[in-house]
């Protein structure tokens, strides 16, 4: 049964105040399940009145409670795991499985920056002169608008609701209208473990028209967006003309460089899990593929072989590996995408193809040698298209890599330790995994460069972006 969904402003679960709503559709029906209501004008304000005296009582709360509360909520949606699970497939489409897996990890990182809200350390800062102390105190930034997508509509919320609750800001999340019944039993969920009204706040509604109306507002005080860079782009200009402090996750079109000394098995079972999870529409998938030629047929047979063995379904279905689109414009996107790449030369090795007339379903498709002019070679495909190219040496791969302005995750596989601490260096990405898929654990970086954005959503970094460092200096006199 899909929930209905709300919003949650103030401590309290209401509808829009003007009515305004939109339909929820079930991605493997394409039918409605529900409908999400939209903010108005002057729900926002409320959201903002309630952000900023959520603010001035969380952020004397001490580091000590806000730990103990981030940890009762991670329990709490960690017990409710398996039915968010169901909820997320019904809207998202992912296998039920892979949404319970979403939630337990969002438990994780609710842990994660619970204890580090004790460690938000200041320090002293040695005088010149005897009789002076200098101190450095991390403090709250303020209230915070979020803006979170739909492809993990829970894992991408929680990375920002929980280090701002961490740091002792209030937070405002413009959750995915798509997706918004997930994002809404995450918010249940620090609302349950105590967080106190106003502290955390979720609207919904046209998405340009809250982000023009939060980020000016002189209540916000940091905004934080994961989403595509284009709009990304947009929504840091217009933070910076109000000089607001902003953490960017943007899109990516991460390289997956197997050499010809790579366990290539392993290569094949790692990467394409990865490439086909959720349909592909993960920011940090890998979704160029370059294979060096040595091993370039052996790696096209047993990919193709994995992606032809996909049962592709309703993720509610226990045998099911991966799950429909989540629209039709993905459908559209794919079949483009797709298409252009045939027309400029690359060979179709496994679908292609939309599967029936019912949901947004696409095959698990394979394209080989597939040329540097090919639209998906530059265009990040967010589905489930994995292009695979040729490449003779380190230098030729190196430059191909680092050959689009972004910047997000990139993979490679190789037995060579030369050439592993080589990538390392030389690949320009905020993360690089290499001979396993080791990205997005509570406690490791995770973010971008160039155009893939700026900041980091974990890691030791985590916090660091909802603090502010105040400089108190006293002479005793």
């Amino acid at each position: 049964m899909y929930p209905q969904v709300k919003m949650y402003i103030d401590g309290q679960w209401v509808d829009g105040s003007e009515g305004k709503s939109e339909p929820v559709l079930n991605p493997a029906t394409g039918q409605p399940i529900g409908s999400v209501p939209h903010a108005s004008r002057a729900d926002l304000d409320r959201a903002l009145e309630s952000a900023r005296k959520g603010f001035e009582t969380w952020r004397k709360t001490s580091a000590d409670t806000r730990y103990k509360t981030l940890r009762k909520a991670a329990d709490i949606i960690r017990s409710r795991a398996a039915d968010i699970g169901k909820i997320m497939t019904l809207e998202q489409g992912k296998p039920a499985v892979e949404g319970a897996g979403e939630a337990m990890l969002a438990g994780d990182i609710m842990d994660w920056c619970g204890e580090e809200a004790r460690r938000a350390y200041g320090r002293v800062i040695p005088p010149r002169a005897g009789n002076v102390a200098q101190l450095v105190i991390k403090e709250p930034v303020g209230p915070v608008a979020a803006f979170t997508p739909w492809n993990f509509p829970i894992n991408q919320a929680v990375r920002k609701i929980s280090p701002a609750l961490a740091a002792g800001c209030s937070i405002i999340v413009k959750g995915p209208e798509e997706t918004p019944a997930s994002c809404m039993e995450l918010v249940r969920a620090y609302a349950d473990a105590g967080v106190p009204p106003g502290v955390v706040n979720l609207v919904f509604g046209v998405p340009a028209e809250v982000s023009a109306y939060l980020i000016p507002h002189p209540v916000i005080r940091k905004i934080s967006f994961t989403g595509s860079t284009p709009v990304g782009k947009h929504l840091a200009a217009m933070a910076g003309q109000h000089m607001k402090r902003m953490t960017m996750e943007l899109g990516g079109h991460a390289p997956a460089i197997v050499f010809d000394d790579a366990d290539v098995d392993a290569a094949v079972k790692i990467l394409a899990s990865n490439k086909f999870r959720n349909a592909g529409q993960v920011c940090v998938a890998p979704t160029r593929f370059m294979v060096q030629d040595a091993v370039y047929d052996t790696f096209v047979e047993k990919f193709t072989a994995f992606a032809k063995a996909l049962k592709v379904g309703d993720g509610l279905q226990k045998d099911t590996r991966m799950g429909p689109l989540a629209n039709m414009r993905r459908v559209e996107a794919m079949e483009t995408l797709t298409a252009d790449a045939v027309q400029r030369g690359a060979t179709v090795r496994t679908g292609g193809k939309r599967i029936g007339n019912e949901g947004f379903f696409f095959e698990p498709t394979v394209l080989t040698d597939v040329p540097q002019e090919a639209r998906i070679m530059s265009e990040e495909p967010f589905g489930p298209i994995a292009p695979i190219a040729r490449f003779s040496s380190y230098d030729d791969v190196i430059k191909e890599a680092n050959r689009l302005p972004f910047g997000l995750a990139a993979y490679a596989y190789t037995r060579s330790a030369k050439t592993a601490a080589s990538l390392g260096a030389d690949v320009e990405s905020g993360m690089v995994s290499i001979n396993h898929h080791g990205l997005a654990l509570p406690e490791v970086p995770f973010g971008g460069i160039k155009d893939s954005g700026q900041g980091s959503e974990g890691g030791l970094e985590i916090l660091e972006a909802y603090l502010t460092p105040k400089f108190v200096t006293q002479a005793n006199i």
